[in-house]
């Protein structure tokens, strides 16, 4: 039976509604990471170090499409609220439009400058230099479909159908995985199979959702058709979405001060010791993204619609599951770091021991990271950007920069990993401020 978004939410309707989301995130970074994986044990340590080198360089470019998906979700979820739909319907058009028209400029973008940023961030050597510069190049050639992606898979559950990006996640992440066995495994074109594989399923996971919104009748509450540019909407969007921009933009600028970092103290090793620790942190932060996800427009529409009672129900319940969940996950992550340290670098003793231990002391930035990740995208459900923003710009920059920059003065490589954790700390203090600071203004307390 499918649930609507008007209707009043205990913890198992909540849970069911956010399924889809939680493991279609899950999904996705699965797939994702098997890039990785393939390319650290056929292709070998050097590449794998350069793919990791470079992706934080990719990642910036794109969060673009984050930033239009989250905030143009929260208009788009916001204004079916109001009773608006054919009006809601032209505003998803318009951003889905405008997403393509950004992805190709940032692929240009990017194709032109991958070499000299390369060497920028640090890559040694011409194998590491030409190992950056294939994987992002090939990578950027299909920026456009993998924005396009992303935005569907949150207008996606706007429209109740939330299981449908979940099936196209599917189908894209099974794609992906297949292809890098065969271009890698089986045909043997290096690093650049992998790159050919993760564009052939972006690819998939932008068509399919195009062919299904340009249906007239989808059944669905959003279907892709006219869609005039409407600069007050545009600008609403970049608002509200400038927190997922700055989580994503500043993320993966800090990555690259790790990774410069790690080069300084540990050299190659440390970057590929990195990159499995971001690999871990994507299968478990995915769960928690993928609730925000799924709840944010639940949270919009009772926004939209006045109805706070509901809303105040919705907080409290997030709340909870947020915080049990961080626990569980930290949990999840001691007991796994054996396993997950091995499947990478289970090939170099040394590499072994540096990964398990990093992976060992991120776990305690999950106890609290949930509520921090929640109280970011609650505040953009609500339409204020501005505070969302201002959460995750702490989060993800001031907090981990200063940390990361002087903490390894005191305890060398290990004040880098804790700085994952000293950051989620002092956001925590900065989340629960802004939650109570806010609780009148929009009632959800």
């Amino acid at each position: 039976m499918r649930i609507q978004l008007c209707e009043h939410f205990d913890y198992k309707k909540l849970l069911r509604f956010v399924f889809p989301s939680v493991a279609m995130m899950v999904f996705g970074s699965i797939y994702g990471i098997v890039d990785g994986l393939f390319v650290s044990n056929i292709v070998g340590k050097t590449p794998f170090a350069a793919l990791n080198l470079i992706y934080p360089f990719i990642a910036v470019l794109s969060a673009f499409g984050f930033m239009i998906g989250a905030g143009g979700n929260a208009i788009v979820s916001k204004t079916l609220g109001e009773g608006e739909k054919e009006k809601a319907n032209q505003y998803f058009s318009m951003l889905i439009y405008v997403s393509l028209v950004l992805g190709i400029a940032i692929a240009v973008l990017g194709i032109t400058t991958v070499r000299p940023v390369s060497i920028l961030l640090g890559a040694e050597g011409e194998e590491m230099i030409e190992n950056c510069v294939i994987y992002g190049s090939i990578i950027f050639a299909g920026i456009p479909f993998f924005m396009l992606q992303n935005a569907f898979q949150i207008f996606f559950i706007t429209a109740e159908r939330p299981q449908y990006g979940l099936y196209t996640t599917i189908a894209a992440g099974c794609g992906n995985m297949v292809l890098d066995f065969l271009f890698m495994a089986v045909f043997e074109w290096g690093i650049a199979g992998a790159a050919l594989a993760t564009i052939s399923s972006q690819f998939i996971g932008a068509v399919i959702p195009v062919v299904y919104f340009l249906r007239k009748h989808n059944s669905s509450l959003l279907r892709l058709g006219k869609g005039p540019f409407v600069w007050k909407v545009f600008w609403k969007t970049c608002t509200n979405g400038s927190s997922e921009f700055v989580t994503n933009v500043s993320g993966n600028i800090v990555a690259m001060l790790y990774n410069f970092q790690l080069m300084r103290f540990a050299g190659e090793d440390g970057v590929a010791a990195y990159g499995v620790l971001m690999y871990a942190n994507w299968i478990f932060v995915a769960i928690l993204f993928g609730y925000v996800t799924g709840a944010a427009p639940i949270i919009g529409y009772h926004f939209g619609a006045q109805n706070h009672g509901e809303l105040k129900n919705l907080f409290k319940k997030s709340m909870v599951l947020m915080a049990l969940g961080g626990f569980t996950l930290a949990g999840l992550i001691v007991l796994s770091a054996d396993i997950l340290s091995g499947i990478f670098v289970g090939y170099d003793a040394v590499l072994f021991e540096m990964t398990k231990r990093a992976v060992l002391i991120s776990a305690f930035a999950f106890l609290i990271c949930g509520i921090n990740i929640f109280g970011s995208g609650f505040f953009t459900a609500l339409n204020n950007g501005l505070i969302s923003a201002v959460i995750s710009f702490l989060r993800t920059v001031v907090f981990q920069v200063a940390a990361v920059m002087i903490l390894p003065i005191f305890w060398e490589i290990d004040g880098i990993w804790w700085s994952m954790v000293v950051s989620e700390l002092l956001s925590f203090m900065v989340t629960m401020f802004f939650l109570v600071k806010y609780k009148n203004r929009y009632h959800y307390i």
